[in-house]
């Protein structure tokens, strides 16, 4: 059966090296970026992507990182909470930190703000966000940061922000449009994104603290 298969792939390798077929006219990289600019209205075509031309993958997308933070809340909610949490306690260590959490929240507002105009968008600027959070969560009290996170409501948040999400591009699947700088929902939809990255990461953070003592 491996001679059937290489046969196999070496007449594969011939046909798409010497059998050209009906060869279409390639169209130029120029029109096509001019096309999808066109179509989307965001001058990030990038951002134009991801939130029309295929949105029903971004959704899946959305979908898949919730589950994911589930999962990690299920299969560790039967471990015990570690009996220490380690830290970064040294003064330079702290100030960096600090710095750095600083940095990186505001280059996700920015990322978030935005996404349809310049490189960045939803799914970066949640990253930033988590970012943030995460050197935030090496230098506290992992009291301190659950207290905050039950404070403002952040588990609720996060699912909300995902019904948001869902209902926004539904709308504009439908072909329901928001004028909003000629690149409809997709603003929106890059700042419901990185609402519901950052705090999902927030959350796995608290839940690694608990159960693992270290991020």
């Amino acid at each position: 059966m491996k001679i059937v298969y290489l046969i196999a792939a070496l007449l594969f390798y011939a046909k798409m090296l010497f059998i050209t077929g009906n060869a279409v006219e390639p169209l130029e990289e120029v029109a096509v970026v001019e096309n999808l600019l066109e179509q989307t209205g965001a001058p990030n075509v990038v951002s134009g992507i991801i939130f029309r031309n295929r949105l029903y993958d971004t959704m899946l997308e959305v979908v898949v990182f919730t589950i994911a933070i589930m999962g990690v809340r299920f299969l560790m909610a039967e471990e015990k909470p570690a009996a220490m949490v380690y830290q970064v306690s040294d003064a330079p260590s702290v100030v960096l930190a600090r710095l750095g959490a600083m940095i990186a929240l505001l280059i996700g507002i920015e990322l978030a703000i935005r996404g349809h105009l310049s490189p960045g968008g939803g799914f970066a600027a949640g990253v930033a966000g988590g970012t943030a959070i995460g050197l935030v969560a090496i230098i506290s009290s992992p009291e301190w940061l659950h207290q905050l996170y039950e404070k403002w409501q952040a588990a609720k948040v996060e699912k909300l922000s995902v019904l948001i999400f869902l209902v926004l591009a539904a709308l504009s699947l439908l072909g329901i449009n928001f004028p909003l700088d000629n690149a409809g929902w997709i603003p929106l939809l890059n700042m419901v994104v990185a609402l519901k990255v950052a705090i999902g990461s927030w959350g796995a953070i608290l839940v690694f603290i608990r159960y693992r003592g270290l991020l």
